[in-house]
């Protein structure tokens, strides 16, 4: 008999495993503390992995395949991944293991590494999901995400003409995607769904699982089975995206999913396949091309095509050692609020009074709001990515860590992004609403009243002037900030140089 793990992330009903079925394989699936307890998740992380995960083994066992399912109160005698497994392979007598390549490097290095160990037959085989392989980052060498998605824009025929040049002639109408919400632009309900996990949050309960952000175990909205996440990618091709290019970086209070997909949970979770649903957007805007410009399905399709996979294989190159940097050299403690939200600022306060909620933020909010703020603040990247890979449904490392430490903190130098995302509370006020209804005022340089991303966002470039100081990119920030008077730059030192002392009164 041959025993094949699949992991919780792997969920993925096309792959070549599942074309037949065969009574000498059994699929071994299991909730295990090793994976609630690496970092303290959101309260819908959890379930909704848990959820998925039953209910893809249900629809294995419909289909004829033989499966052994390990809830939390199953896999509670075995304290990890190696321990478990040693005793399954006993207890089915198997005489071969196979597995998925996962996507996360410590799960990845410890499976090798203790399958290695075996007197048994082992495989490892492709997830078949991602569109480049582990190694992309060497078959695309680009170190640009804007090179390696015209690459892969090439390799799968996206928005191409017939000669294989870009449609609209342009590969990327990112100008064109950042438009401020207007107060008169109607928002689409969001899809959600109410999915009944009672029993499985009991369980956590009772397990002790410490978690956080709020969740309605009776009613969890987020899709769980394949079917429900293409209710949501019909949902989001009808209402969202004929918006969604023009207000992807929109700030707004008026909703928490404006008219983004959210099908980044069903993705990473491979209940969808990228290039299902990068095919499905082509097509919906091709029927649709009167009421959805080429700038509204590019700027979706490069979300997928261009930074998923980049991330993805940027992370396959340079872990473990990633996962360690920290160009910049920052030290301070996340301040508490992060965990409720209780600060003045309010953006911040909207943001992460959101991502508590519903385990989700888009990723404007991620990068301009959250990370901008704590890239400013100078806090220590190891706990910015723990809050991060914690507090979104959609978070696994392979996407959260270069995402969160490469392009929103800059401590991998550059690798990610060409300069840091920092912005002072001018472009907060550019993309939002929120500065009308803050305490603090935007326009505001120093002094105690003003935004303290301005005075935080100067005192950033100038504490980190000796590494950021020859980035062409940040000549212009450079000129204005010598620009200013003695007197000027100093009142701004002050306040920052408060504000970063008393973070936590924010």
């Amino acid at each position: 008999m041959e025993l094949r793990l699949i992991l919780g992330d792997q969920l993925n009903a096309g792959h070549s495993w599942f074309h037949t079925q065969d009574p000498a394989v059994c699929y071994l699936m299991v909730e295990l503390r090793q994976e609630t307890d690496y970092c303290r998740h959101h309260r819908q992380k959890v379930l909704a992995f848990f959820a998925a995960m039953r209910a893809f083994a249900a629809a294995l066992t419909k289909a004829g395949h033989r499966v052994c399912y390990l809830t939390l109160d199953e896999s509670a005698p075995w304290p990890d991944l190696p321990s478990l497994l040693a005793a399954q392979l006993e207890a089915h007598q198997a005489e071969r293991f196979a597995w998925q390549s996962p996507d996360e490097w410590r799960l990845a290095s410890q499976l090798t590494q203790w399958a290695s160990g075996l007197a048994i037959p082992t495989a490892e085989v492709d997830s078949e999901h991602f569109l480049t392989p582990r190694d992309g980052w060497r078959r695309y060498p680009h170190s640009r995400m804007e090179f390696f998605y015209r690459a892969l824009r090439k390799q799968y025929r996206v928005l191409l003409d017939e000669r294989g040049q870009p449609l609209g002639g342009r590969w990327n109408f990112d100008a064109e995607n950042r438009a401020k919400l207007p107060a008169s632009q109607p928002i689409p309900a969001p899809l959600t769904f109410a999915n009944e996990v009672s029993d499985i949050d009991a369980m956590l309960t009772r397990h002790g699982i410490a978690t956080i952000g709020s969740a309605d175990a009776d009613a969890l909205p987020w899709p769980v089975t394949r079917r429900q996440s293409r209710e949501l990618l019909a949902h989001f091709l009808a209402h969202c995206l004929p918006h969604f290019g023009r207000y992807q970086d929109a700030l707004s209070e008026r909703g928490w999913s404006l008219f983004h997909s959210r099908l980044s949970f069903s993705m990473n979770s491979k209940m969808l396949h990228p290039l299902e649903v990068i095919r499905a957007a082509q097509a919906h805007w091709q029927a649709n091309q009167a009421t959805i410009s080429l700038a509204q399905v590019e700027g979706f399709i490069r979300q997928i095509l261009g930074w998923r996979e980049f991330v993805r294989a940027l992370y396959w190159e340079k872990m473990p050692e990633y996962r360690r940097t920290n160009f910049l050299g920052a030290e301070r403690p996340l301040p508490g609020f992060f965990w409720n939200g209780e600060t003045s600022m309010a953006c911040v306060r909207h943001a992460i009074r959101q991502s508590l909620e519903h385990a989700y933020a888009h990723h404007i909010q991620r990068l301009m709001v959250t990370g901008n703020f704590a890239l400013l603040a100078g806090i220590h990247p190891d706990e910015v990515d723990a809050w991060y890979l914690g507090i979104y449904v959609d978070a696994i490392e392979w996407v959260e860590l270069p995402n969160t430490r490469g392009m929103s903190q800059f401590a991998d130098g550059g690798l990610m992004g060409s300069k840091p995302y920092a912005s002072s509370g001018a472009y907060l006020e550019r993309m939002g609403h929120y500065c009308k209804g803050c305490q603090y005022q935007v326009k505001a340089r120093s002094g105690p009243d003003s935004c303290p991303f301005n005075s935080l966002y100067w005192h950033f470039l100038w504490r980190n002037r000796d590494k950021l100081g020859n980035n062409p990119r940040l000549a212009l920030p450079y000129a204005n900030w010598d620009g200013q008077t003695t007197e000027q730059q100093q009142a701004i030192l002050t306040t920052a140089e408060h504000h970063l002392l008393h973070l936590e009164r924010l």
